[in-house]
């Protein structure tokens, strides 16, 4: 059975504040405290996948027992948060959202359009505006990144893509489990990033922070765990080109939220920004109503 619109409008609500409370957490920890990119990567997942196995155990549906994630997704998963930490180093917030944002919309619309799905003119107008708003939004705040910056920016957003798009794959509510697929999605992570930690540590090149650890058990367990299990529930029932539409909003998010939790500054260009943005997004995944083609006349009886 499907969901209705109206839940799946709530899940992709809640999902996008969960991103959004994740890149305010991860900004947090790596540009105040002490904790490296790895260690925060790697306490990131495990914290994840902790939660999503007790969400797992909490359930008791009849679909609880299906589903089980897939190394593919696992390995984009970590890629994404591997690279989205480590490129966190070397650049500003603001050209690593537009890097990120710009490379999942890329792949997940490509993707959609190769697959015969068709944006209509209003839609293309609406994607127009919202990377339009998006990029007056990051413009005062842009700096030119380092290239291993970049490309660890841009690699991690193609690896949130396909993680996305792998979502969409997932079978109807009812015929399989999106918390529990999840679940295996993370734990499947786990390995890579202790190797990950492991390495670096042969290097000397760790450093945890008890603030840092708070902030990226949050980031695995809340923000990344809860939020992508609600990820999981709405993607199938998006198209790829709406799935990549709606993420333009977390920058919009994630803006407001540093203004009301961290004292940064929100002003008339902000707002005006977050309404493109989130106009834009309206003209993308509205669709319209289609036209009635009206009766041909009737001919007169011979």
């Amino acid at each position: 059975m499907s969901m209705s619109r109206l839940r799946v409008a709530f899940y992709v609500c809640l999902a996008m504040l969960a991103f959004a409370g994740n890149s305010l957490l991860c900004r947090m920890a790596l540009k105040h405290t002490a904790i490296d990119a790895a260690s925060f990567t790697a306490i990131r997942l495990v914290s994840g996948a902790c939660m999503l196995w007790l969400l797992v155990r909490m359930q008791r549906s009849a679909d609880a027992a299906q589903g089980k994630g897939d190394w593919l997704s696992a390995s984009a998963l970590f890629a994404y948060a591997a690279g989205f930490s480590f490129a966190y180093i070397s650049m500003s917030a603001a050209t690593g959202a537009l890097l990120l944002f710009g490379a999942v919309q890329a792949t997940m619309i490509l993707y959609g359009v190769a697959q015969g799905e068709r944006l209509r003119a209003r839609q293309l107008l609406g994607l127009v505006v919202a990377l339009a708003g998006l990029v007056a939004l990051l413009l005062p705040g842009l700096a030119t990144p380092s290239l291993s910056g970049a490309l660890s920016m841009l690699g991690a957003g193609v690896a949130w893509g396909v993680y996305s798009l792998r979502g969409k794959r997932l079978p109807p509510q009812g015929q399989g489990n999106p918390t529990k697929v999840t679940a295996g999605n993370f734990m499947r992570t786990v390995p890579m990033a202790l190797a990950l930690v492991l390495g670096l540590w042969m290097y000397g090149e760790l450093s945890l922070d008890g603030s840092g650890l708070v902030l990226a058990v949050l980031s695995g367990a809340l923000a990344s765990g809860v939020g992508y299990a609600i990820w999981y529930q709405a993607l199938p029932a998006l198209k790829a080109t709406h799935a990549a539409s709606v993420q333009l909003s977390v920058p919009v998010i994630a803006a407001l939220g540093g203004a009301l939790f961290l004292g940064e500054a929100l002003s008339l260009p902000l707002l005006l920004s977050s309404c493109a943005i989130l106009g834009g997004i309206a003209l993308i995944i509205v669709d319209g109503q289609p036209r009635r083609q009206n009766p041909p006349p009737a001919r007169p009886a011979p």
